[in-house]
């Protein structure tokens, strides 16, 4: 299903459909001292949440009642009991090694992110990659860990060793390749429903502070949609805001426009978003123009009238 939001005066952009929904696992580990760590894990597929592994917790918790996809309880259980082993050597395994770092090495953060995307044709990626103190470090790629091209020196001595453990890189291959692709076509069965959600937006249109003299700062909200857009395009001279969230999990986008007084009344907001279909929404910005030349005017003559009666 297509996710597509597009705010702009005047032109249409072109525009190029989603057609996939990458699942990306993140780790998040802290060691503050030999004695002290923790380690959370988070899951998404596409912008939709279905998984958290809190650090107090043994087991990762469904967040989605789809959570479970199509995998057997069975099947389910084997995949816990291997991150759960995996979790713990990973904290054993990150302390002994620093042991053997010089003194004024310090391995206090660590990210370690991995998931697939499905594509056309039943092939699918897949991606497995470690970053500590905020710099990439190593990554799985094919059968091997391989050092990234900035990776402080002990990187290699990691993937060294790493790459002697037959039984971990197949392990590793199996969970990127076999286990995450067939995840991912159960969940996006499960919970198609929520996954092709969609919720057409609402849109208005206001004017900003004044940018100067003679010219308009005229500004078009669009909010309420859902799913959050993948691609956004700007036409010349617009500003386009960050996508923010709303309360009840849709999305707002603004775009504002710096335009001379004399060339707004031939613009128009135009909006297109997957749950339009081919109705997009276009607002002229005449409109805009009467209510701004009626504000100018009535503050014009409250200024007079003061003046006036002083």
């Amino acid at each position: 299903v297509g996710c597509l939001l597009f705010l702009f005066f005047w032109r249409l952009p072109k525009i190029s459909p989603q057609t996939s929904f990458p699942f990306r696992g993140l780790q998040i580990s802290s060691f503050a001292n030999s004695s002290w760590t923790r380690t959370d894990g988070l899951a998404w597929l596409g912008e939709l949440q279905p998984y958290t592994w809190r650090n107090e917790s043994s087991t990762i918790r469904f967040l989605k009642h789809w959570s479970q996809g199509t995998f057997s309880d069975q099947q389910w259980e084997q995949l816990q009991h291997t991150f759960q082993v995996y979790r713990s050597s990973f904290t054993r395994d990150v302390r002994e090694f620093v042991k053997t770092l010089p003194g004024d090495c310090e391995l206090r953060d660590g990210i370690v992110s991995g998931g697939c995307e499905l594509l056309p044709r039943n092939i699918s990626e897949s991606f497995l990659r470690a970053a500590f103190q905020g710099t990439d470090v190593l990554s799985f790629q094919g059968m091997s860990w391989v050092s990234a091209p900035d990776a402080p020196p002990w990187s290699q001595v990691v993937c060294k060793v790493l790459n002697g453990d037959q039984g971990t890189k197949e392990t590793v291959h199996w969970l990127l390749h076999d286990i995450c692709p067939e995840l991912v076509k159960g969940l996006m069965q499960t919970g198609k429903s929520e996954l092709e959600k969609q919720v057409k937006p609402e849109a208005w249109l206001s004017s900003g502070p004044s940018p100067g003299p003679d010219r308009l700062l005229l500004v078009c909200h669009v909010s309420g949609f859902y799913p959050k857009p993948v691609g956004e395009q700007e036409e010349p001279g617009t500003q386009q805001g960050d996508v923010m969230p709303n309360a009840d999990s849709t999305w707002y986008l603004r775009v504002t426009l710096d335009v001379a007084a004399g060339e707004a009344a031939g613009l128009s907001c135009r909006v297109k978003h997957s749950s339009l279909g081919d109705q997009d929404i276009i607002l002229g910005l005449i409109v805009v123009l009467v209510i701004l030349v009626f504000v100018l005017l009535f503050v014009g003559g409250l200024v007079f009238w003061f003046r006036k009666h002083r």
